[in-house]
């Protein structure tokens, strides 16, 4: 967990990959974090849900949301990335993304965006009207 005076604060997704891009280049099987944030939108702590293969990462809500509603978490930011560094996003992708909005509807953590880390570049699923 962040002290508050160390905390990075994010005002858009092009923020959150700037920051997230680097970590996740070389990275060779896809990695599901979540960022949960305060009411001021800033980093409370960021938590990897899951690793997969070179095409796949398994997620399910209960997992995703469980550390937010630890860290008591305003809003959360998914991110993960595509080994094969398109990011654009699969019908799963889209699918997974729908299902975790309505979940954390219903514990009253907003999910403030879903982004796909590619190489050098990333895709905002809320950007996209998706969220």
């Amino acid at each position: 967990r962040l002290d508050p005076i160390d905390r990075v604060s994010f005002l858009s997704s092009a923020d959150v990959a700037k920051h997230y891009l680097p970590q996740f280049h070389h990275t060779q099987q896809e990695v599901f974090t979540v960022l949960m944030l305060d009411a001021r939108n800033r980093l409370i702590r960021e938590h990897r849900a899951s690793e997969g293969s070179l095409t796949a990462s398994i997620v399910h809500p209960r997992e995703v949301f469980k550390m937010a509603i630890i860290e008591s978490a305003a809003s959360v930011i998914f991110l993960h990335n595509h080994p094969s560094g398109d990011p654009t996003p699969s019908q799963d992708d889209i699918k997974i993304t729908r299902q975790l909005v309505d979940a954390g509807k219903i514990i009253d953590i907003r999910v403030l965006d879903h982004i796909i880390l590619g190489y050098h570049k990333f895709t905002s699923l809320s950007g996209k009207g998706l969220i």
